[in-house]
């Protein structure tokens, strides 16, 4: 062995030699790299692609909608007005405004012989407007309310109203009990995203409503307004539904639930990266304790190459490119596991798949940093073997 430096291409192949004479240690050892990156993949990519398919309902419901109500804290604050959805409808950043009104002694059953008692916490609600349509919804069957004056008696269910009363389709004579009388069923709406309180409601015309002691106040007014200027509609609904105490007034954002959600992912992100982060610790400690036990093992190789001139940073640099390999080699087994298990998770769950580049580049970065702690003990222990102690193990 001369004395001058190796290439590049030739430590290469002296870390391939050195790993295919021990595949079985090779792979279990690159096996605790792979899991590693394959943990951390998988959750940074499953947590993406479960965000990417909550932004993708985001989109389609949008994130313009505004709540308004009568404002919460202590004291008892007045009603809504009775033309809080004119005035909202008035203001130019409004595009779309509809309400319901609660109508406290409504109760809802599904035949007269059913016990009073036995409301199934189902509501009734006087409408203003396209309730489902402002936020987003839609009917599983039928048609909304017909919101004008003195519209006849009818009745649209909210999913889980029509679920706890028993109606699964929607037919020519469904029907409910309501008000002392049967009043037709017209629609049937699909669950609301934005409004899930309104899930357990039933849904009537206002002077049916008037009948069951609606007071004519609606409850909750539902607006979707500009895009660019959600931030100026918050503040001039309440002013412009009640000018005189607009403090009176609450006005929310029912997608900000969503977005709350997506804050959780977050979270929970942080927390599984840190746990792939830990299986990658062991990963590494694993790498380390195969060099040592190598290098044991090749004390005469190595006192062979000292003693034909071999130079300890030779020596040095061939155990440490092995190092490398074995990290690199079980970080792309890592990534093609973690982006499969993403792939199958996503596919499964109907999301769209998203892998972020950062995750599968910083996987791989973090292989060659593991691969070059690990390997820098070994490496430096080979390089002080003494040549006249390695040749007596000949």
């Amino acid at each position: 062995m001369s004395a001058r430096s190796v290439g590049a291409g030739d430590l290469l192949r002296l870390g391939v030699f050195g790993l295919r004479t021990r595949p079985g240690r090779v792979v279990l050892s690159a096996l605790g790299i792979a899991i590693g990156i394959a943990a951390m993949i998988a959750v940074v990519g499953i947590s993406s692609s479960s965000k990417a398919a909550l932004d993708r309902v985001l989109d389609a419901l949008g994130t313009n909608v505004l709540t308004v109500t009568k404002a919460q804290g202590f004291g008892d604050p007045p009603p809504l007005p009775t033309t809080a959805v004119a005035s909202a409808l008035r203001q130019p950043v409004v595009q779309r405004a509809a309400a319901v009104g609660e109508a406290e002694a409504g109760r809802v059953f599904r035949s007269p012989f059913v016990p009073t008692a036995e409301t199934k916490g189902i509501g009734v609600m006087a409408v203003w407007g396209d309730v489902p349509g402002v936020l987003g919804g839609s009917l599983a069957a039928g048609h909304w309310v017909d919101p004008s004056p003195h519209a006849p008696p009818q009745v649209v269910l909210g999913a889980s109203a029509a679920h706890n009363l028993g109606i699964d389709r929607l037919r020519a004579d469904s029907a409910v009990w309501i008000g002392g009388r049967s009043v037709q069923v017209v629609g049937v709406l699909a669950p609301l995203q934005l409004a899930p309180d309104l899930d357990n409601q039933v849904f009537v015309p206002q002077d049916t409503a008037a009948e069951l002691g609606f007071d004519g106040h609606p409850t909750a007014v539902y607006t979707r307004v500009d895009p660019e200027r959600v931030a100026d509609a918050r503040k001039v609904l309440a002013h412009s539904i009640r000018p005189d105490r607009p403090q009176d007034v609450g006005v929310t954002r029912p997608s900000d639930a969503l977005a709350a959600k997506n804050a959780t992912d977050d979270s929970y992100t942080g927390l599984l990266v840190g746990i792939g982060g830990v299986a990658l610790l062991v990963g590494g400690i694993g790498v380390a304790n195969t060099m040592v036990i190598t290098v044991l093992e090749r004390r005469a190789e190595v006192g062979v190459r000292r003693a034909l001139g071999a130079r300890r940073r030779n020596i040095r640099d061939q155990f440490l490119v092995e190092s490398l390999l074995l990290s690199f080699l079980g970080g792309v087994a890592g990534v093609v596991i973690g982006v499969g298990v993403t792939i199958v998770f996503a596919v499964a769950q109907g999301w769209p798949v998203t892998i972020p580049l950062w995750a599968v580049g910083g996987g791989l970065a973090a292989t060659v940093v593991i691969g070059g702690v690990s390997g820098l003990y070994p490496a430096a222990r080979a390089a002080r073997i003494p040549p006249t102690s390695a040749l007596a193990a000949v």
